[in-house]
């Protein structure tokens, strides 16, 4: 499945995300992000409340009420100029975690890459998850989907040199990934799960260089 994916990332998901970052102007794709981001915030609501982090959900009400009116929908992002703190950015694999679910095992998704068996549980209920997907009707909500693919081809091509770095310049590229985006995913959950990867294949694996994170321009 990995190299599936890193076949489909070189044949097809590279060149159209390089397409795509050039062909669009910045100012058109900043605001396609933003759109995706405030669209998703009612799933994180849901998640903030399932939770029980009630200070999340109102922060991320508050946040969406703002930038849906105000800000256009969401293409502007007048929430953060008037200092509202950031989004929670959760998802239900997080909510697992929460309720005491079990990591499980590292499983690589066809397109949507690294997950582990609790995150994948967790993807299958975000798609359901969001109460904008039964309120907007068809076929104006595929404007969420596709927005949230634009997002995708967006982060796509502004990490090229990172993820390049990892998929095509590694000895082992599957376990880097694999190392990376659990570290990350650890750290994002508070580290409560082992702390720091020890990938027993992990050729990087000499204690001198952390694995690098992706950090999110867009992520608010």
């Amino acid at each position: 499945m990995h190299d599936f994916n890193r076949n489909l990332d070189r044949s097809l998901v590279r060149p159209v995300a390089i397409g795509y970052d050039t062909v669009i102007p910045d100012d058109i794709e900043t605001g396609i992000v933003r759109f995706a981001v405030n669209t998703s915030l009612p799933s994180d609501i849901v998640n903030n409340i399932l939770q029980l982090n009630m200070r999340g959900a109102i922060t991320d009400s508050a946040r969406f009420v703002v930038n849906t009116t105000v800000g256009l929908g969401g293409f502007f992002d007048p929430a953060s100029e008037m200092g509202m703190p950031a989004g929670t950015n959760t998802d239900f694999g997080q909510t697992l975690h929460v309720w005491g679910a079990k990591e499980g095992p590292y499983i690589e998704l066809p397109l949507l890459g690294p997950s582990t068996q609790r995150d994948t549980y967790g993807i299958f209920v975000d798609v359901f998850s969001n109460p904008l997907t039964y309120v907007v009707p068809s076929p104006e909500n595929l404007a969420l989907t596709g927005s949230g693919v634009a997002a995708g081809l967006s982060r796509r091509s502004r990490f090229s040199d990172t993820i390049d770095a990892i998929l095509y310049e590694s000895a082992d590229s599957y376990a880097q990934s694999r190392s990376i985006y659990l570290q990350n995913r650890r750290f994002e959950l508070g580290g409560t799960e082992g702390g720091v990867y020890d990938d027993p294949y992990d050729p990087y694996d000499d204690g001198a260089t952390p694995a690098p994170t992706l950090e999110d321009p867009y992520d608010q």
